[in-house]
């Protein structure tokens, strides 16, 4: 008699059902396993021999047969362990009872009959609600907060024995779950009363924080930007339920650990890193550093110093919100929605246009500086700004804003956001026919903006950016429509080198377009 028990296998953070077919017949003991396993999951059969023996469920003298379906998609890692014993037990006729077609197995074994966790449950359970399973059967992880998702019974089992136990309708003693208060509290290092001036550049970065905009910060050594970068984080808003197992799924994947479940990720790799640290990949492509800034920040510091391969993969990343990794043997797709920032200096040697330091590079050297970053990166930035020195001289300590005021006010902005799209879903990456649908311009206003892009050359992608700041200045604003004033501030943050705000209509202020 055939068996079949329901699995999830996983492709990257993408899940799909697997149908574990078992058949136990009379021969000499042997268990095949078919269905393009890898190397992991081939080795499952002698983990489900071993388990199963200890448990008391000899296999002498039957030859198991195991298919995963479907067959022409690669399988691996030891996800399946416990579909197959299960489906073993009940085509060898040691179950009794039926096993529900609506229910999902999911589980490494130990070779003493226990279920153990694997990497990506969290991706397996989100599959398993998308695959409309009613029950699911897992081993206990702590290390995984607690999850109710509507329509799903998760069944957490320590061995095969709890399973059989649970399947002829006997109630389990639920794991005592210990929270650890400590990761839903928001503990954040830095907080921007703390740091002195750049008012500019703190209006930019609660626009971008808002709207969820890219931004470039250029400036010589020592002005500031790193440490902008990293306070960015504190006027972020907590993550949603939704975007904690997001994140704790590509973690759990990467095998890379984790502070906070509620804090948005902040990744900040050297430009030594490799394009496959930050992209992703490997053999088993496993999530890269623009994967694990998903729902957070990807901060690249001296942006110039990255190789120029490295920063023409981002590319997909920041405009598709993912990143695809083609092997020969799989395709796989991570999520990469997150907000780009990053600073580099004018010139090699940092002090071009510093009234402070002499600056030793030529002309050349400052072309070959600067065109390290391609003219499609920086046309994706929607946020420019030159960053100086702060004079300390005459400065005031006094009512510098604290970064808890300032998440408030983006946390109202994107909530007005998520109520004018219905989704949660922000300026910086709403499709732009849906933008100019809920907030249309005015025909003077686009009047306006077409004269600038005239004069400016100002590309289709700098004009659409242009538009989505104001939109987000708006939203800052409580305004339901964008208006001139929120335009007129979205276009003093398109350069790289400031003197003045720019008027709306159009007067030269010394601005530099990009």
């Amino acid at each position: 008699m055939s068996a079949n028990v329901t699995s999830i296998g996983l492709k990257g953070l993408e899940g799909y059902a697997v149908q574990v077919e078992v058949q136990v017949v009379e021969g000499m003991e042997s268990i095949v396993v078919v269905g393009l396993p890898d190397a992991s999951v081939k080795e499952s059969k002698e983990r489900v021999s071993a388990a199963l023996r200890s448990l008391g469920f000899s296999l002498v003298d039957m030859k198991v047969i195991i298919n995963l379906s479907p067959a022409e998609q690669k399988k691996n890692g030891p996800l399946f362990d416990l579909a197959i014993a299960i489906g073993v037990l009940k085509s060898g006729d040691f179950l009794k009872d039926e096993v529900p077609k609506n229910a999902g197995f999911i589980g490494a074994l130990s070779l003493d009959g226990s279920v153990l966790p694997v990497e990506g449950m969290i991706a397996a359970i989100l599959a398993a609600k998308k695959l409309k399973l009613r029950t699911l059967y897992l081993p206990y992880d702590p290390s995984i907060p607690s999850i109710d998702i509507p329509g799903l019974e998760l069944v957490y089992i320590e061995t095969i024995r709890d399973v059989l136990d649970v399947l002829s309708g006997q109630q389990l003693i639920p794991f005592a779950r210990t929270e650890e208060k400590r990761e839903e509290k928001q503990t954040i290092d830095r907080d921007f009363n703390q740091i002195i001036g750049h008012e500019f550049a703190k209006r930019a970065m609660e626009i971008a924080a808002s709207g969820e905009h890219f931004l470039l910060m250029d400036g010589p050594p020592g002005c500031g930007k790193s440490l902008l970068a990293e306070t960015f984080r504190s006027i972020l808003p907590p993550l949603t339920k939704e975007a904690q197992l997001e994140k704790i799924s590509l973690y759990q994947l990467a095998g890379a650990p984790y502070t906070s479940i509620t804090l948005p990720p902040y990744r900040h790799p050297h430009h030594s890193a490799s394009a496959v640290s930050i992209i992703g990949g490997g053999t088993n492509p496993k999530p890269g550093e623009v994967s694990l800034a998903h729902r957070g920040v990807l901060f690249l510091d001296e942006l110039g110093e990255f190789s120029k391969k490295t920063l023409d993969m981002l590319r997909q990343p920041l405009e598709n919100e993912t990143v695809t990794i083609s092997r020969a043997h799989s395709t796989v797709t991570y999520p990469a929605k997150f907000i780009f920032l990053a600073a580099m200096n004018p010139c090699p040697c940092g002090y071009y246009g510093s009234k402070d330091q002499y600056c030793t590079c030529s002309d050349k050297q400052i072309k070959a500086y600067k065109s390290r970053v391609s003219g499609p990166i920086l046309d994706r930035m929607d946020l420019l700004l030159s960053l100086k020195a702060v004079n300390l001289k005459n400065h005031d300590f006094a009512g510098m804003e604290s970064s808890k005021d300032i998440m408030e006010r983006v946390r109202q902005a994107r909530e007005r956001q998520y109520l004018r799209y219905g989704r949660e879903i922000c300026n910086g990456s709403v499709p732009f026919e849906e933008l100019i649908k809920k907030s249309p311009l005015t025909p003077q206003q686009q009047k306006d903006i077409q004269q600038l892009s005239i004069q400016y050359g100002l590309s289709n992608r700098v004009q659409i950016k242009i538009i989505r700041l104001a939109r987000t200045i708006s939203d800052l604003m409580g305004e339901e429509a964008i208006t001139e004033a929120a335009l007129t501030e979205a276009l003093s943050f398109r350069k790289l080198s400031r003197t003045s705000p720019v008027s709306l209509t159009g007067e030269d202020s010394g601005m530099i377009y990009n």
